[in-house]
């Protein structure tokens, strides 16, 4: 099972012109949909005097949550070549905005199209890109006198841990590398008094 996945460190940017239109790209690290939402709210709020922001997004480790906007330029223009260069480049939880100023002089179908796709392009050639594990969280209720077992399989197996609580019953959340996911939840169902809540 193939567990990682390829995203950005942080923002980039990048810059593209074109017969006087001027492309300002931004990629973005983002990892859901209200963050997506308040990315843009800051961009449209940002460049309210540009003729379009447009942008693309994909999310998740599978790559299926995704979506394209064009945002006034002709259907498929714009968000289809931004959304593009995120494949090209195998990304995901990223969100990469192009702001584009007119400069008095069409570009066409084809010269959007290009614009757009080297705008996001010149963002992503300026991004850090690095790859990520994918990751399973697991929480689990065990018993006081149990904490040095759970700790010790906590140690050796080295999951980043989420939350605890320690009272009369403990209550752990861990999160760790999907591949390792079974044999961390096989080691912990080991221990004396501990359950998986529903």
């Amino acid at each position: 099972m193939d567990d990682t996945y390829k995203t950005i460190s942080k923002q980039a940017e990048g810059t593209y012109t074109e017969k006087r239109s001027k492309f300002l790209a931004f990629a973005i690290p983002v990892r859901t949909i209200d963050e997506i939402k308040e990315q843009l709210k800051i961009y449209e709020k940002k460049y309210y005097d540009a003729r379009h922001v447009c942008y693309a997004y994909m999310l998740g480790a599978e790559r299926t949550d995704f979506r394209a906007n064009d945002n006034g330029e002709p259907s498929g223009t714009a968000g289809r070549p931004i959304l593009g260069q995120i494949n090209s480049f195998g990304l995901t939880d990223i969100l990469i905005v192009v702001v584009r100023y007119f400069g008095g002089i069409k570009l066409g179908t084809s010269g959007l199209i290009v614009a757009y796709k080297a705008a996001a392009q010149e963002a992503l050639n300026a991004a850090d890109i690095i790859e990520k594990t994918v990751d399973a969280d697991i929480t689990f209720v065990f018993e006081y006198p149990f904490l040095n077992d759970v700790m010790r399989i906590v140690k050796e197996e080295s999951p980043e841990i989420i939350s605890q609580d320690f009272d009369n019953d403990c209550r752990m959340t861990l999160r760790i590398r999907k591949s390792q996911f079974e044999k961390l939840k096989s080691r912990l169902q080991k221990v004396e008094s501990l359950h998986f809540p529903d």
